[in-house]
């Protein structure tokens, strides 16, 4: 068999782009001088994103990038560029706009047709391949016998994407009270609820984390007990369903059916994250055991696959193994009576090796039962002998696993998605007081800062010891709040001081010219046709509610006024989408409440901060700013309340303190009085 020739991503870091290496069509990376070339060869230029773990990306890949008859036609007429989503999010954002203004919808792979110089005239997601053929074909005619037809369509989309823009940032604060729109957006959301299953009353499901934080905080102020239930019926179906790796730990990216059971089985670092943080939470109101199980299999999850020894972590899972998902993940009857033996029975019903899970082709999706109570009665065996049976057939299991093919990992660290797996270890640390969690926390928080920070800014991508791509907004946003949370963890660090100089450098390269918003590309580094400014909140929030949160939380600890001040600009910019459609403004909701709900600040000074700091981190409590130090500071809400020999707490509102106490019982007593 000859050997396959390389194409110009042979020489990238992505494994997605790794993964079109050798495809017959002369694929080059996103570069300036792929526009260049196809300016003076007058070609039109094939724009396809995608990630690593995207199925139907290597469905399209498999079927068409693959195809020798394809590839002809590729190469002879267009100039072909491959970009990896979660490098360059920037492009990806770009053209799904212009798609979604062409075909009403969205996704990936993506695969959108441009002018040289990156206008877009023609786009769509999967294609089988005679489809993809017809589609190249009729712009290959189109375009040599009536140019300007398709120069003015570009012109008009181009058009359109900036008018999407402008919708979306030259917004005005609306005359809506934000508890008005809390209580009306929670109010609709109420009606999507699926009491049943948990999540909302359709299928797919994704676990949206923020959405559950949100309802959780809100739930908990407003005492919404409907709102508790659902968050909790939520977590608990999740918990036990096939989306949760029930052996290894960690969530796929999203349930297929309605009941959590079917997972596309690819597993992400951003979504494993934010989930970490958001089972922290609710670990702390409930006290449910169930959620402490599942954040530290997770975080054992994310330590024994995707921790690399520079303290940064991998991105992704793909579902795939030796071409077939959820293979590594799924087990047989057969299997499962030959490796457990006696103790098949038992682990069948605990893990509902039954019509329940099973899937396809004698395959079984591991599903927790959640009635263990009656299942260790009916085993003569308490809970404990029952979790310790269990647990040796899962280490049973994990041996035979390790033999097994893994799926396909996407190995480069991308910044982001680091900054938040640092906050949900920081999290677990304040919840459960694991030494381990703050060492991974601060040791990533660490690389980040030593390693992606030069004179220019933040970098987005680190791998093989090369960092690159200059950061994207997300990129400084997810870094501040982890710096913020890893300053609780560690009072005695510099974590605080490097949070305000990200922040520095956001308001003077970020800020939008006619908004109070900030674009998603620094104003140094964008080179794409329109500037991109992201607001709504998805499965990672939006860049620009996570910084007005910064604004919010900086502009209390180091006693900025104006940073609350914009905080609250951008908030109410937002106001009519929380009360029109609040899963899609969550995280400004999280915000919001901050606004409608008496905010408290909670001061620790001395010599056991580290140990009030864990004792307090025992009870629920939000709207609250958390700071300590175990020296004399000249942190504003620090400054003064130090005193040798003591430990103080100091519990404050609208900038005024109460006299501190000694006890973390008397302070949360005062947090819940004011």
């Amino acid at each position: 068999m000859a050997q396959k020739e390389a194409n110009a991503l042979v020489n990238e870091s992505s494994p997605y782009l790794l993964q079109h290496a050798y495809n017959p069509v002369k694929w080059q990376p996103w570069s300036n001088s792929a526009f260049e070339e196809a300016k003076n060869q007058n070609k039109l230029v094939i724009i396809s994103v995608g990630y690593s773990a995207c199925h139907w990306c290597h469905v399209m890949e498999h079927e068409s990038f693959e195809d020798e008859e394809v590839a002809a036609l590729m190469n002879e007429h267009f100039i072909s560029v491959k970009v990896d989503r979660e490098e360059r999010p920037d492009v990806d954002n770009l053209y799904m706009t212009a798609v979604q203004l062409m075909t009403g919808h969205g996704g990936w792979p993506l695969n959108c047709i441009a002018l040289p110089d990156g206008r877009p005239v023609y786009g769509g997601t999967y294609f089988n391949k005679m489809q993809w053929l017809n589609v190249l074909t009729n712009l290959v005619n189109v375009f040599k016998k009536d140019k300007e037809k398709v120069l003015e369509y570009a012109n008009n989309l181009t058009e359109g994407i900036k008018q999407a823009e402008l919708v979306a940032t030259t917004k005005y604060p609306e005359n809506i009270e934000l508890e008005e729109a809390l209580k009306k957006g929670v109010q609709k959301w109420k009606g999507s609820f699926d009491n049943e299953h948990g999540g909302p009353n359709r299928a797919p499901k994704f676990p949206l984390p923020n959405n559950y934080i949100f309802l959780l905080r809100y739930g908990y102020l407003y005492k919404d007990k409907e709102v508790l239930d659902h968050v909790n019926l939520t977590l608990t179906k999740m918990a036990c369903g096939g989306i949760y790796d029930q052996l290894h730990g960690g969530f796929a990216r999203y349930s297929t059916d309605g009941i959590w059971k079917l997972p596309h089985f690819e597993k992400m670092l951003y979504d494993n994250s934010q989930l970490v943080s958001l089972y922290c939470e609710a670990y702390r109101l409930t006290k449910n055991t169930l959620y402490k199980t599942i954040v530290e299999e997770t975080l054992d999850f994310v330590m024994n696959e995707w921790l690399k020894p520079e303290g940064c972590f991998f991105s992704a899972y793909d579902a795939d193994s030796e071409g077939v998902e959820g293979k590594f993940y799924v087990w047989s009857k057969e299997e499962l009576h030959s490796i457990l033996k006696d103790d098949f029975e038992l682990f069948a019903k605990c893990y509902q090796v039954n019509e329940v899970g099973y899937w396809e082709d004698e395959n079984y999706i591991l599903m927790r039962a959640e009635n263990w109570g009656k299942i260790a009665a009916e085993h003569q065996l308490n809970l404990e002998s029952l979790n310790a049976k269990i647990n040796g057939c899962k280490q049973k299991l994990k041996t035979v696993a390790a033999k097994r093919i893994k799926p396909g990992l996407d190995d480069k660290t991308i910044v982001s998605w680091n900054a938040l797996m640092a906050k949900g270890f920081a999290d677990a640390y304040a919840c459960f007081g694991n030494v381990k969690h703050k060492e991974v926390a601060l040791k990533c928080c660490d690389f980040i800062l030593k390693q992606q920070i030069n004179k220019n800014g933040l970098h987005r991508i680190y791998k093989n010891g090369t960092t690159k791509i200059p950061a994207f907004l997300d990129d400084y946003a997810f870094t501040i709040d982890a710096l913020l949370s890893a300053n609780l963890i560690d009072t005695n660090s510099n974590y605080l001081t490097e949070a305000q100089k990200l922040m520095d450098h956001v308001l003077k390269h970020f800020q939008h010219t006619t908004s109070e918003l900030f674009y998603y590309s620094s104003t140094n580094n964008n080179e794409l046709i329109t500037q991109q400014t992201e607001t709504s909140d998805n499965v990672i929030p939006a860049s620009n509610s996570q910084m007005a949160l910064n604004l919010f939380n900086l502009g209390i600890l180091m006693q900025k006024p104006n940073y609350i001040e914009k905080a609250k600009k951008m908030l109410h910019l937002f106001a009519g989408e929380i009360g029109g459609y609040a899963p899609g403004y969550s995280n400004w909701g999280c915000l919001a409440l901050n606004f409608t709900k008496p905010h408290k600040e909670l001061v620790i000074v001395g010599n056991n901060v580290d140990e009030i700091f864990l004792d307090l981190h025992k009870y629920y409590f939000t709207n609250t700013t958390l700071v300590g130090s175990n020296k004399a500071s000249e942190l504003p809400l620090i400054t003064n309340r130090f005193k040798d020999g003591e430990t103080l707490i100091y519990v404050c509102k609208n900038n005024t303190c109460d006299l501190p106490v000694k006890t973390v019982l008397e302070a949360i007593k005062k947090l819940e009085d004011t």
